[in-house]
């Protein structure tokens, strides 16, 4: 191994900690030391303080404001998600979710969608889409794709307001059941960076949901980009030698149709 390359790591990685510690001291929008404070601090180059600062901006842990300096970012908007015996129940997540409605139509379905949804690619689906809001900032866009048959009295205050489910319960008499959900790792495009207000290329989660009533039927698809830098997942395990290996459970998704 280069013994240089080793060094330049571990004092990056010395710095991280450091910040991190500072952080957690701190409050959301507290400034941190300057960089050169931090550097004359810690024995350290620009540079590699740099490096280290540039990790927990896009990690979402710092916000850099040109000119002003370097704060603590916003608290990340956490999803708990809690296992039970059928699979993974999903709590409410933290803040205060709301919709706007980007868009709003009847369509064919097409053949992509359209298998998805066991629907042929000419039958009609109720498209949406939909900028997330958590205490009025953006936190995701979501896709929205439902057999136009199970709700064709749906309207646009429905997807705004309230929570969906209960409206496709209540109104639709549709009663959903379970979802399949997978989740990896992407980046936003020009078009998703400008409504969620961060730069273009940022890190983003892509979460693909299908989900199904209680005789089931296909409900939904939606394919939705959530912020990288101010969400996140969290589960509990048990890792006991008593526990019964089971397989492993599809996690239905941060959604809050609120």
């Amino acid at each position: 191994m280069n013994a240089g390359g080793s060094g330049a790591v571990l004092k990056r990685e010395r710095v991280r900690d450091h910040i991190l510690q500072l952080i957690e001291t701190l409050r959301p929008g507290d400034a941190i030391p300057s960089e050169r404070s931090l550097c004359a601090a810690l024995k350290v180059s620009r540079p590699t303080l740099r490096a280290a600062v540039d990790e927990l901006v896009a990690a979402g842990l710092l916000v850099r404001e040109h000119g002003r300096g370097m704060f603590v970012a916003p608290e990340k908007i956490t999803q708990e998600l809690v296992s039970d015996s059928r699979g993974m129940i999903l709590p409410q997540a933290s803040g205060t979710w709301s919709s706007r409605l980007l868009e709003f139509a009847t369509i064919t379905a097409g053949a992509r969608v359209g298998r998805k949804l066991h629907l042929s690619p000419a039958a009609d689906i109720v498209y949406a889409a939909r900028l997330r809001l958590v205490d009025g900032a953006p936190m995701a866009i979501e896709h929205l794709h439902i057999p136009a048959e199970l709700v064709p009295a749906l309207t646009a205050r429905e997807l705004e307001t309230g929570d969906l489910y209960e409206h496709l319960r209540e109104r639709h008499r549709v009663q959903v059941s379970e979802a399949t959900q997978t989740i990896e790792p992407t980046v936003v495009s020009q078009a998703e960076a400008r409504l969620l207000g961060v730069p273009e290329l940022s890190p983003a989660l892509l979460f693909e949901r299908h989900t199904s009533d209680t005789h089931g039927r296909p409900v939904e698809y939606v394919h939705s980009i959530y912020r990288g830098d101010r969400y996140r997942i969290v589960s509990r395990l048990s890792l006991t030698a008593s526990a019964t290996p089971t397989a492993p459970a599809e996690a239905t998704p941060g959604w809050h149709p609120v």
